[in-house]
């Protein structure tokens, strides 16, 4: 069978035994989409069908995308990656390392030994932490009555460091951070910003912060498993008159439009028709290890019914590119090492071999993060790639 009766047949076999409600696969190469399938339904128990052009929440996948536009900014000499970040968001001179909680249960804090740099932020190497996967974090936001981040208010980033920056790896708020650079910079919003420098270069149409009418007639609704029963959660939406614009991890958009992205990093910077979007040293600069000797190291879970504990490959060592993570070994699916990918909290993947020249995009609705039934079915589609090359 060819690439596209194998991945058609998966996709149906998992969303028609209710595995997914619905799921969008895509792959691609330097020169164009190879694969574009889709099954099951925009909402569970709703007639919508699930398509390529269906919109989605991308959560974390926006990271790689303001990344982008944080090294658009250095290239013209408006950030540098190694400065203190505090050169343009002054307030991250002033953050502190949480050692721990009192006896009266207050943090007890001290200042960090070094500056927070992009470079850090860009590599989840500055310190700064999600409640999601650290019970330190939740307890400073409960003593401080701080909002969680995806309410996207500015109070939701003033949380601590767990640690001194560049001393280890941990997920967390770095890119919001980053965005706030960006903005600083160029004096725009970040989704101006992205709009006019990303999205528009590329032909990303149905990608933003804030979703037009006709994209949120597309829009897949997010599914909350428990046990195996999913149930469509019909309010949950990322504001759409945010106070800040959540560059980590708050834009709406389809698995093409992403893929669009991936070719850009798959051709060396270069979008569709061919115009550079990033040099050539830049897309080069960011798929490479940027943390030195620190490794990723597995997401454990504060909140279950927002993640499972999550690891890409477990025993396969990882580092972090400008954004990216980057496998030092090869994958089980067949992804060679030096492959960049990385994923959005409600089941949605990338990935991007600039060795093979392919990369996909697969894209699901459904919490917790690492879903058991959506994750195995993004590798067999990621293994079902690498299986057609021969």
């Amino acid at each position: 069978m060819g690439l596209k009766q194998t991945v058609d047949a998966l996709l149906h076999r998992a969303a028609d035994a209710g595995d997914v409600p619905g799921v969008v696969a895509m792959a691609t190469d330097r020169k164009g989409t190879t694969y574009a399938g889709a099954a099951g339904k925009r909402v569970l128990g709703l007639d919508q069908a699930m398509t390529a052009d269906t919109v989605v929440w991308i959560a974390s996948m926006t990271k790689a995308l303001t990344g982008t536009a944080a090294m658009q900014m250095v290239e013209r000499g408006k950030l540098e990656l190694d400065a203190p970040a505090s050169r343009w968001i002054p307030s991250l001179g002033e953050v502190q390392v949480l050692e721990g909680f009192d006896a009266s249960g207050q943090p007890k804090m001290r200042p960090p030994k070094r500056p927070v740099t992009l470079r850090h932020l860009l590599t989840h190497t500055a310190g700064f932490s999600y409640e999601i996967w650290s019970h330190d974090i939740m307890q400073y936001q409960q003593v401080k009555g701080l909002p969680g981040i995806t309410t996207c208010e500015n109070a939701a980033l003033q949380t601590p460091l767990l640690f001194d920056p560049g001393e280890r790896w941990a997920y967390g708020i770095n890119i919001d951070w980053a965005g706030k650079m960006v903005e600083a910079a160029s004096g725009q919003k970040i989704g101006a910003f992205l709009r006019e420098n990303l999205f528009a270069p590329l032909g990303m149409e149905s990608t933003a912060f804030k979703m037009t009418q006709e994209m949120r007639q597309r829009l897949a609704k997010i599914h909350q498993r428990e046990g195996d029963q999913l149930q469509p959660l019909m309010e949950l939406e990322i504001p759409q008159e945010p106070e800040f614009e959540m560059g980590g991890g708050g834009l709406y958009g389809t698995a093409g439009d992403y893929l669009r992205f991936v070719r850009m990093m798959l051709n060396e910077g270069r979008a569709d028709d061919g115009k550079p979007v990033l040099r050539p040293e830049t897309v080069a600069l960011m798929s490479r290890n940027n943390m030195g000797a620190n490794r990723v190291t597995p997401l454990r879970t504060s909140i279950p019914m927002l993640s499972n504990d999550a690891e890409f490959f477990p025993g396969v060592e990882k580092s972090w590119g400008l954004s990216f993570q980057i496998n030092e070994q090869p994958a089980p699916t067949g992804m060679p090492p030096g492959s960049l990918m990385w994923a959005g909290l409600a089941n949605t993947y990338y990935w991007i071999d600039q060795k093979n020249g392919v990369g996909g995009v697969y894209a699901s609705q459904i919490l917790p993060f690492a879903d058991v039934k959506s994750y195995p079915l993004f590798l067999a589609f990621q293994s079902a790639v690498y299986e057609s090359l021969g």
